[in-house]
């Protein structure tokens, strides 16, 4: 797993080795604090412990292909965890959700709650995409991208701060690296000094994640911004504890659940496979091309979480107690 620091991975990294310890394997779950040569180490380690399938949410996609050559030399099979990992050959498997589909809720979202459709606008947009070192970053800003620039074209939609996006190729112009809550904050206080000066008001943020949309609304309530009618559209992505405490404060419009449980025990079923000697699921062999191959995966389907359902899809679903939502 790639870092403690969001609890999401913690979440992941219990939960399928729990799975898996109750099937009898023997596990080692290893965090690499975000740093890609530490990650590196603790695979070599692995393989140097002769492990028999790795499980990898990578760091940087594009990183770890020598050290893969090095897994495949002892016929280890590899499944990418939420994570592609790119430019190897040496990837075996895939699981993940439908991060186009995760982009494509968050803009729809924004559509439908500024009434776009409706002929309403022009509003003002301010957009974030995830690490750029994360391909999943790419796949959710286009699928929000797709959404939203027909009403961009229409000047429904307008960017104050001038960001250059003429299609979703242009991605890592505005890139958040690490997925950083504090960066995310850094850049909305930029763009809120530099753009939003005279009343000027930003009318919908779209962020692909939690971690980004908490440094997006810490920048916005030191800016003077109040929960209300004056507060923007904020999307975001994980149901992640302290966001989906604002989403219920009026602080945060969405977020997309992605149910990591369910993606563990995808994840189980296939190493389960692996072992088994047994076909693996896959239901997508098209998609994820890693620059050397198309990978075969499994895509699971996110869901849009609001305050309205907050109880009946996290709560009931087991995923929070209401307690620990303060409900």
């Amino acid at each position: 797993m790639p870092t403690k620091s969001l609890e999401r991975w913690n979440n992941d990294g219990a939960h399928l080795e729990d799975l898996l310890k109750k099937a009898g394997y023997t596990t080692t779950l290893q965090y690499a604090d975000n740093k890609v040569d530490q990650q590196i180490t603790q695979l070599q380690n692995m393989i140097n412990q002769n492990a028999q399938i790795l499980v990898v949410a990578s760091i940087d996609g594009t990183a770890l292909g020598p050290v893969l050559d090095k897994a495949a030399q002892q016929k280890i099979k590899v499944i990418a965890y939420d994570r592609l990992i790119n430019a190897t050959p040496n990837v075996d498997y895939y699981a993940t959700f439908d991060n186009y589909q995760v982009g494509k809720l968050q803009g729809e979202y924004i559509v439908k709650q500024l009434g776009l459709d409706a002929g309403k606008g022009p509003f003002n947009l301010e957009p974030f995409a995830g690490s750029s070192d994360d391909n999943n970053a790419k796949f959710f800003f286009a699928g929000a991208w797709d959404v939203l620039k027909p009403y961009l074209d229409s000047k429904k939609l307008v960017i104050p701060s001038g960001k250059k996006l003429a299609s979703d190729a242009d991605w890592k112009n505005v890139s958040i690296d690490g997925w950083s809550s504090q960066k995310s904050q850094a850049e909305m206080d930029n763009r809120l000094n530099s753009f939003y000066t005279g009343g000027k008001k930003v009318d919908a943020v779209l962020s692909p994640n939690d971690s980004l949309a908490l440094g997006i609304e810490q920048s916005l309530e030191s800016k003077g911004y109040r929960t209300g009618a004056g507060w923007p559209i904020i999307t975001g992505q994980d149901a992640d504890l302290a966001n989906t405490k604002n989403i219920l404060a009026g602080k945060q419009s969405m977020t997309v659940w992605k149910d990591t449980r369910a993606l563990g025990d995808q994840v189980a079923k296939m190493i389960d496979q692996i072992v088994k000697d047994q076909p693996v699921e896959t239901n997508d062999t098209k998609t994820y091309d890693n620059g050397v191959k198309v990978v075969p995966a499994y895509l699971l389907p996110p869901v849009v979480v609001t305050k309205d359902d907050v109880k009946s899809k996290l709560v009931d679903s087991g995923f929070y107690t209401a307690s620990k939502l303060g409900l």
